[in-house]
């Protein structure tokens, strides 16, 4: 591993989706240092094998003093508690946080990846929350820019007896077309409303790209970059507790 350079932190962030895995160093600003790396989620294994692929991923982005990986599953105190859309056995309740540090000699903090992408775009006023819709559909809650409990929303029911995942998931997206699908996504936006009563939602995830509907003004469709850079402010003092470890 190349030693950490001299002057400002250089963050190593990961965002691991159900379908590819995304890298960058990202500088104390926000910015990317280099363009984000890319490869496809591995489709078989459990832990050690996403590890060992997240150590190919960014082994040419060059050296950095710490870690924020963004993970689509329940996570608490760095420890996994469900992966429903990543395969292979053996997530649950591994310690994810921990075996990352020890292959890449570095601290890491480890939170749900629609809480780091919603820690890249909130405004920190009020209560805002994340919805992502890509392999399945995650969901972040913050009051006053704190994440709030992580909320398994994903895999409550929605409609029919179907799951979010299952409602509006890549295969339904892909399943039923476009319009019908839009026409859920209204519809899960007016439930999260119901649920949160937010003051502003942002919408990610490779999906998000697929609305076709003029959009409510307290609802914004923002980057899919912010699941990455926003690994940045998993290191902000304030919310140490929560993702310390």
């Amino acid at each position: 591993m190349d030693q950490p350079s001299p002057g400002p932190a250089r963050t190593l962030c990961i965002d691991i989706g159900g379908s590819h895995l995304k890298a960058a160093i990202v500088g104390d600003d926000g910015s990317m240092a280099g363009n984000e790396a890319r490869i496809v989620t591995p489709a078989v294994g459990g832990p050690e094998m996403m590890i060992d692929a997240l150590a190919a991923l960014v082994a040419p982005l060059g050296g950095f003093d710490r870690v924020s990986v963004g993970f689509p599953g329940a996570v608490r105190k760095g420890i996994v508690q469900t992966a429903p859309n990543i395969s292979g056995e053996g997530w649950r309740n591994f310690p994810f946080q921990a075996a990352l540090q020890g292959r890449f000699g570095r601290p890491v903090r480890l939170a749900n990846d629609a809480t780091v992408q919603g820690l890249g775009v909130i405004e920190g006023k009020g209560i805002e929350c994340t919805v992502t819709f890509g392999t399945g559909m995650g969901f972040a809650l913050f009051d006053d820019g704190i994440p709030g409990p992580h909320l398994e929303l994903s895999q409550h029911p929605a409609r029919n007896r179907k799951t979010y995942d299952q409602y509006v998931g890549r295969a339904e997206h892909d399943r039923i077309g476009l319009k019908r699908w839009n026409r859920r996504v209204r519809r899960v936006i007016g439930q999260v409303r119901v649920l949160v009563n937010f003051d502003l939602l942002y919408i990610g995830g490779g999906n998000a790209r697929h609305i076709g509907f003029v959009l409510p003004p307290d609802v914004r469709i923002v980057s899919n970059a912010s699941g990455i850079t926003g690994g940045i402010r998993l290191w902000q003092p304030r919310l140490e507790a929560a993702f310390a470890g």
